[in-house]
């Protein structure tokens, strides 16, 4: 008799196993464990899809935490900063530059049918290379003189405590300490748009074929 019960136990436990595959199929695999670190990361405001960068404390604008290339990580963020700056001051100016040709009051600064285009594209492409030579020269100059010749990244802010982008130029005498944070976080923010603004005005004139206001001379 006993010789008759083993196969059917056999068989009782091979279909109990049966059984029980597909069910413990349905039940979800234990997640791996996340670390405190990730699950307790400061998300950016800007990308709340992307954790806050680590490199902006201390400056201005750092509550945004927009960053998502994370230069910020990699690189020297005060000479990123400086960059940041020198090139939203150079679009304010490039904005003011580009439309002025268009301008009801719009006088001729130098003679010539050359500076005579209210297209910038075109008057880009007529001015002669000396002209480029002395605006880039000049620039050359001004950025080596300004940092006493220390212009990389490494080297920029050796031996100075300055904070990126202040030259002590305000000759208006529109910051005070009592504005100085919001005066900083408006060039900052005016920059910004500007470098945007003047890329869209300069696609814009190769698109259209005109200056910003339908300039086609």
């Amino acid at each position: 008799r006993s010789a008759q019960v083993g196969p059917v136990v056999r068989a009782m436990k091979l279909a109990v196993c049966l059984l029980a595959a597909p069910v413990a199929g349905l039940v979800a695999p234990a997640a791996p464990a996340r670390t405190a670190t990730v699950l307790n990361a400061e998300m950016s405001k800007a990308l709340p899809f992307l954790t806050a960068p680590k490199g902006l404390k201390g400056y201005i604008g750092e509550e945004a935490g927009f960053d998502p290339v994370g230069f910020a990580e990699i690189m020297d963020i005060k000479w990123m900063r400086e960059a940041e700056i020198k090139h939203g001051r150079v679009a304010m100016l490039a904005t003011i530059g580009y439309t002025y040709p268009e301008m009801p009051w719009f006088a001729q600064a130098f003679p010539g049918d050359a500076y005579s285009h209210s297209n910038p594209i075109k008057a880009a492409l007529a001015v002669p290379p000396e002209a480029w030579a002395q605006v880039v020269l000049f620039c050359g100059v001004m950025e080596w003189s300004l940092n006493g010749g220390k212009v990389t990244m490494m080297t920029m802010f050796d031996g100075t405590s300055r904070a990126p982008g202040d030259f002590g130029w305000d000759p208006m005498g529109l910051m005070s300490p009592a504005n100085e944070e919001r005066m900083k976080m408006r060039e900052l923010q005016h920059g910004r748009l500007a470098m945007i603004a003047i890329g869209g005005m300069i696609h814009g004139s190769f698109v259209t074929g005109t200056g910003v206001f339908g300039g086609m001379n």
